[in-house]
């Protein structure tokens, strides 16, 4: 058991956000400590090298370093002379309506229509506070696209259903630019080059913080022992803090409590099936897969096939279809998986797949997240910026990807937010 420690600044967490923070005060040489509950650093970001892929490295959670041209993790990985692959100029892409292709004419549809939707959606937004994102397919029922953006923009890539979904909240965090990815994986890239020089303690996990003491001072107790501060930033997932598994002492504010409750965690499943046959379904390979929606309910998995030249296919699903398969188990998300590639290529996928191995994320079993990422219900637009919103008199704050408008559920809100709430810090 580890002595109590005074220190200046404790955070409480290890992922982007809490290295950026960390970083950041080493910058400004003041003392901090970082409390990681698990083996490793990195959070949701993390590059791993399974066996059923023939240890191939693959990315469990984070995969691109979105919006390149404003992302303040891209010169940090120039300066340290990382190989960026150019995701979008890397891949070709194929959708399908039914099972045959998309026509010339349906493609330059499709690529106008995320024009189209965002135009609404500032329409809509022109006139009422806030609107569930389904408002936006609605308004354009004659839209033979707006479901399939739908379905992209809300369940795959915010992990929410559109008919409950803020979509000002969509509006602001909505992504642009270009992607990036780190060759070797961007879990790999955020080990190797953030965590370097930082005092960080894997395998403690913090189980009360004691705030609002003499002076504003701040005590964390671990299983290690416990440890005191000026300052304490906590970095764990919105998931995390609302299963009462982080214990606070005082009880934190009804304020902070509703922003927490504003923020519920949503998740995202990938399922890679790896080929036991040479047929590669007439894709060139690292193609992304994705198909027209033509009713609201409709499941939307998008594909990558054959990713980097690879013998196998990874599917995406997300929100309220990707908890009901974890609940159901691995062998339902990969029956679900079958049934969505047959629907597009028939039949032939049973005997490319049959006997190869499989693979299934389960960030809803992982205790220290809870589940992908945040989403926000309608109304609750200002979730985000009133949880970065230190309670009472600074000494706790809080960082984190749902803490940031504009980037939020990114590594790069993550990273910035952990820079505001440092700069908090430092400021007081």
């Amino acid at each position: 058991m580890l002595p109590a420690t005074d220190t200046d600044v404790i955070v409480i967490g290890a992922g982007v956000a809490g290295l950026g923070a960390a970083r950041a005060l080493r910058e400004r040489h003041i003392p901090c400590v970082v409390l990681e509950a698990t083996s490793r650093i990195g959070g949701r970001a993390w590059t791993a090298y399974p066996p059923q892929l023939g240890g191939m490295w693959f990315e469990m959670g984070a995969i691109w370093l979105h919006w390149a041209e404003r992302n303040p993790l891209v010169p940090i990985a120039r300066a340290a002379g990382e190989t960026l692959l150019r995701a979008d100029e890397l891949r070709q892409k194929r959708t399908f309506v039914g099972m045959r292709e998309a026509t010339l004419s349906e493609y330059a549809d499709y690529d106008d229509a995320w024009d189209r939707y965002e135009a609404i959606a500032d329409e809509i937004l022109a006139a009422t506070p806030d609107a569930p994102l389904a408002a936006v397919a609605d308004r354009r029922s004659d839209d033979p696209w707006a479901l399939t953006v739908e379905a992209f923009e809300g369940p795959v890539i915010c992990v929410a259903e559109a008919e409950k979904f803020s979509l000002r909240d969509w509006r602001t965090n909505v992504l642009g630019g270009s992607n990036l990815v780190p060759d070797g994986g961007i879990g790999a890239f955020v080990e190797r080059r953030l965590g370097a020089g930082l005092d960080i303690r894997l395998d403690t996990p913090a189980t009360r913080i004691m705030w609002n003491g003499p002076g504003g001072r701040v005590s964390v107790e671990t299983p290690r022992g416990v440890l005191s501060a000026r300052h304490c930033i906590v970095t764990v997932s919105t998931g995390v803090l609302a299963s009462g598994a982080l214990r606070f002492d005082p009880m934190l504010p009804v304020a902070t409590q509703d922003a927490i409750a504003g923020l519920p965690m949503g998740l995202a499943m990938k399922v890679v099936l790896r080929a036991s046959g040479t047929d590669r379904l007439d894709l060139p390979l690292h193609c992304s897969v994705d198909r027209q929606i033509t009713h609201r309910g409709e499941r939307l998995m998008p594909f990558q096939c054959w990713p980097f030249g690879r013998d196998y296919v990874q599917g995406w699903i997300g929100a309220d279809t990707a908890w009901a398969l974890a609940r159901d188990g691995e062998a339902a998300a990969v029956e679900f998986t079958l049934t969505q590639l047959r629907s597009i290529f028939g039949g032939r996928v049973d005997r490319l797949f049959a006997g190869g191995t499989r693979l299934v994320t389960r960030w809803d079993a992982d205790p220290w997240t809870r589940g992908a990422y945040s989403w926000v219900p309608v109304g609750q637009a200002d979730a985000r910026r009133r949880l970065a919103e230190p309670p009472t008199d600074g000494h706790l704050l809080f960082a984190g990807e749902a803490c940031h408008d504009g980037f939020a559920g990114t590594l790069s809100g993550a990273w910035i937010s952990g820079l505001d709430a440092a700069a908090r810090c430092i400021g007081g």
